[in-house]
């Protein structure tokens, strides 16, 4: 049995075929039928060979928390890029911390690196926490107010003071 909370992460690759499909469902449960919002949820961006899953199941092995990390094409200066989306979980374990641990976790991965993420716009204060600060305008993305975040500690690194580690 898996402990409460455990963290994973994985490439498209190695993932078996429950877990993503677990990972599929939570996403759906959350975004298509909690949040009422119809949208092509594969969108063939999973299985890419450069996209990791990272997720957190319970004591039944159940994905509880998810989010996916995509590589983009290198920015301008040739430096890598990345975004992180798809970031849910379920219901009854909001609040506990788990997007905050998935999200270290990741920029972990990151490193130093660009990352964007199309930030649900009730969230851009959880997001900067995390070093991301709004691009643009808030726009509707099917029905629902977004803004578009980047995070560049290549570029400035003191932003926004506040660590990961003081998140919860």
């Amino acid at each position: 049995m898996t402990p409460v909370g455990q963290l994973h992460q994985s490439p498209a690759a190695d993932l078996d075929a429950a877990t993503l499909y677990q990972i599929l469902r939570l996403r759906v449960d959350v975004f298509v039928v909690e949040q009422a919002c119809p949208y092509p949820e594969l969108d063939g961006r999973d299985l890419e060979s450069s996209t990791r899953q990272f997720w957190i199941a319970d004591t039944e092995g159940c994905v509880i928390a998810t989010l996916r990390l995509l590589t983009e094409p290198p920015s301008a200066d040739g430096r890598p890029l990345f975004r992180i989306g798809r970031v849910c979980t379920e219901r009854t374990h909001r609040g506990e911390g788990l997007t905050a641990r998935l999200l270290s976790a990741a920029l972990a991965e990151v490193d130093d690196d660009p990352c964007r993420i199309e930030a649900q716009a009730y969230l851009v204060d959880m997001y900067a926490k995390f070093g991301f600060v709004t691009e643009g305008d808030e726009y509707l993305e099917d029905g629902i107010p977004h803004v578009s975040m980047v995070r560049d500690r290549g570029v400035a690194t003191d932003r926004v003071g506040v660590s990961p580690d003081t998140v919860r």
